[in-house]
């Protein structure tokens, strides 16, 4: 592999082709500008030419964004001739520990961490062990072989619903349940989400995926099961349990309690009700 550090053209820069990593315009962006305008772009960034003139970043995308923002014409580069498979494991264990990655983010990188691992034929016997793919990118990544393989059923979800758990409102188990969807019905989810300003738990998100493997789960009952009460959106009146237990012996169960208390309240609107009636004929 040769390798090669040289200053060069930020017009002549590419991003690396389905970089999963997104570039931000945001506080950090507004830090990493301040630097570069002070001190210059201390790290260089990492490249493989293209053959045409130009350098596909495998590394550095933030820094080349910075740097044309501020209007510096070239770069200090890392220049390297490697495989497209060999690229994209630079890329990914180049970013991935980066802190605030979205779910998205982090579903793509695994997943085309993953096709080059294989695409490579890799085995893990450097490791001591006879490992799986998704095993061994557990050990590299950090993450567990489950969190992993949750991390990338999200890559089948489509970008609406991919994006409502980037912002946090599907939790990441619940989404996997959704990824098993199929397109169409991922599609009706969506506009059901967004009509009704209400999204999925993972109970509900589980009915849907055993519905959708029997090939059962249509619009309409996409929309009762969305639509139906959740346990935790039922209100509750809270009731001290020592100011309602004096009235009872020592023992007494909770629910035998609740269901007298019921009772009373049921004996004293009907008391209401005779005495209005009482009242209404002494008129």
């Amino acid at each position: 592999m040769s390798i090669n550090i040289t200053e060069i053209k930020t017009k002549d820069c590419v991003p690396f082709d389905a970089n999963p990593f997104a570039v931000r315009d945001n506080g950090e962006m507004e830090l990493l500008k301040e630097s570069i305008r002070q001190n210059g772009v201390l790290h260089p960034i990492t490249v493989r030419p293209t053959g045409d003139g130009r350098y596909e970043i495998i590394s550095g995308h933030r820094r080349v964004h910075a740097a044309r923002a501020l209007g510096l014409e070239t770069v200090p580069a890392l220049v390297k001739e490697m495989t497209y498979d060999k690229a994209v494991i630079y890329l990914v264990d180049s970013n991935f520990h980066r802190d605030g990655l979205l779910p998205s983010e982090k579903a793509f990188a695994l997943r085309m961490r993953l096709d080059a691992m294989k695409h490579q034929g890799r085995t893990s016997d450097q490791l001591g062990q006879k490992l799986t793919s998704v095993e061994e990118l557990g050990h590299l990544s950090g993450e567990s072989k489950t969190q992993i393989q949750r991390y990338i059923r999200l890559t089948h979800l489509n970008p609406l619903l991919l994006g409502l758990v980037d912002e946090g409102r599907i939790a990441l188990t619940t989404a996997v349940e959704l990824s098993y969807l199929t397109e169409e019905e991922q599609d009706d989810l969506y506009e059901t989400i967004d009509s009704e300003d209400c999204t999925p738990s993972l109970s509900q998100a589980a009915r849907m995926r055993k519905l959708s493997a029997n090939g059962e789960l249509d619009m309409d009952t996409i929309f009762d099961i969305m639509t139906e009460q959740k346990p935790n959106q039922r209100e509750f009146l809270k009731v001290p349990l020592d100011e309602v237990s004096r009235y009872f012996t020592p023992g007494t169960r909770r629910e035998t309690m609740e269901n007298c208390l019921l009772k009373a309240f049921e004996y004293y609107i009907q008391s209401l009700s005779r005495q209005k009636k009482r009242d209404g004929g002494e008129r």
